[in-house]
C-alpha cells in the first residue's frame, strides 16, 4: 500500500454517515453497526498521492466521504483514466477485488480527499456469515457495472460530442471540478477536442438564457394585448410590436419554443378558443366558427386543421367530450 498514509480508528460520526448510506440500500442490524464501530478506519490522502499501486494487493474497501479519486492503468507507456469517483462511492481494486489478487490499475487521489476504510480481512469475515453485509455490496457492484458498461459503450460508439453529454449528464458539475486531461482520458478523446465541445455547450447555454429572456418578454406581450387575435398579424409585424427584428424573433421561436411562428400563434388561439368552448354562455351564443374568427383564424379549414394538430380531434368532437365530462 502507498506509505505515508495514517490510519486511525474512526469516529461514531463517521460511522454513522457510512451506516447511513448502506441503510438506503437495506437495514443494517446491531451486530453489523458494533462490527463497523470496532474496525472501520479513516485515513486523508493528499492530492498526487497514491492509495494503492499496480501489482500489489489492495488492503482495503474505501469509502470517499470528501474528494475525488480516479483509477488508472498504463497500455505502451501511455496512462489511461478507467474511473472517477467522489463523494459517496466505494473504491478498491477491481482486478484485485477484496484482496483476492494482485491489482491490475492503480488509484490516486485528484483532490485531497478523506476516506473511511474497512480492511478486506474483516470485511472477508463479515460476509461469511452476514446477509445484510452481502446484499448490500451486491448492489454496490451492480451499480458499479452498469455504469462500467453504459460507460464502455458509449466510449466504444459514440462519438467525441455524445461521449460529452454522457459523462455531463451522469457526473453535472464534475466537468468543472475535474482537470480536463483526466475527464478527456476517461472519455478516449483529445484535450484540445473535450476543451472545444464545452465551449461550444457554453455558448449553447448563454444562447439558450438569452432566449429565455425574449422568449419571456414575447409571452408577456402576447398575453396581455391578446395579439393573436388579429388575423392579419404576421411576424414581421409582431416582431416591431416587441421591439425585436423579425429574425431575433424567428431565432426565439425555432430554438426556445421549437415552434414555427404559425404553431406558436395558433396555440394561443386554440387556447383561446378552449376556454370559450368551457363557458356554456358562450356557447350559447357563439357557433365554433364564429369563435374561430373571434381568435384570430381566417377561415374554417385553417381552424379545422390547427384544432385536430394541437388537440388530436375536430374541435366539435371535443365539445362533445366536454360536455360528457361535465354531466
Amino acid at each position: 500500500m502507498s506509505e505515508n498514509l495514517q490510519y486511525i480508528r474512526a469516529d461514531s460520526a463517521d460511522v454513522g454517515l457510512l451506516l447511513g448510506v448502506m441503510r438506503t440500500i437495506h437495514p443494517v442490524d446491531f451486530k453489523l453497526t458494533r462490527e463497523f464501530e470496532k474496525h472501520l478506519l479513516k485515513v486523508k490522502i493528499k492530492k498526487g498521492q497514491v492509495l494503492f499501486k499496480e501489482d500489489e494487493v489492495c488492503e482495503y474497501m474505501y469509502f470517499i466521504v470528501k474528494g475525488a479519486l480516479m483509477g488508472c492503468t498504463s497500455h505502451k507507456g501511455k496512462k489511461i483514466t478507467t474511473y472517477i469517483s467522489v463523494e459517496n462511492d466505494f473504491v478498491s481494486s477491481i482486478s484485485g477485488l477484496h484482496g483476492s489478487g494482485y491489482s491490475k490499475e492503480h488509484v490516486v487521489a485528484v483532490e485531497d480527499s478523506d476516506l473511511l476504510a474497512m480492511h478486506n480481512d474483516e470485511l472477508n469475515r463479515l460476509f461469511s456469515y452476514n446477509f445484510e453485509l452481502n446484499y448490500i455490496f451486491r448492489v454496490v457492484l451492480e451499480k458499479y457495472y452498469k455504469d462500467a458498461q453504459q460507460r464502455a459503450h458509449i466510449i466504444r460508439v459514440g462519438n467525441a460530442k455524445e461521449r460529452y453529454l454522457y459523462f455531463t449528464k451522469t457526473n453535472p458539475g464534475y466537468l468543472d471540478r475535474l482537470p480536463l486531461e483526466l475527464v478527456a482520458s476517461l472519455l478516449n478523446i483529445k484535450p484540445s477536442t473535450l476543451l472545444s465541445i464545452k465551449k461550444s455547450f457554453s455558448v449553447s447555454n448563454s444562447s439558450n438564457e438569452e432566449f429565455g429572456g425574449c422568449g419571456q418578454m414575447l409571452e408577456a406581450y402576447v398575453n396581455k394585448h391578446q395579439s393573436f387575435r388579429n388575423k392579419d398579424l404576421r411576424v414581421q409585424s409582431l416582431a416591431r410590436e416587441i421591439g425585436v427584428s423579425s429574425h431575433r424573433l424567428s431565432v426565439v421561436l425555432n430554438n426556445y419554443f421549437n415552434k414555427s411562428f404559425i404553431d406558436y400563434i395558433n396555440q394561443y388561439r386554440i387556447n383561446w378558443i378552449k376556454e370559450s368552448i368551457a363557458n356554456p354562455e358562450i356557447m350559447q351564443n357563439f357557433t365554433l366558427e364564429a369563435l374561430a374568427y373571434s381568435a384570430g383564424f381566417s377561415s374554417r379549414s385553417a381552424f379545422y386543421s390547427a384544432f385536430k394538430k394541437v388537440m388530436g380531434m375536430s374541435p366539435l368532437e371535443y365539445a362533445k367530450k366536454l360536455q360528457k365530462e361535465k354531466r
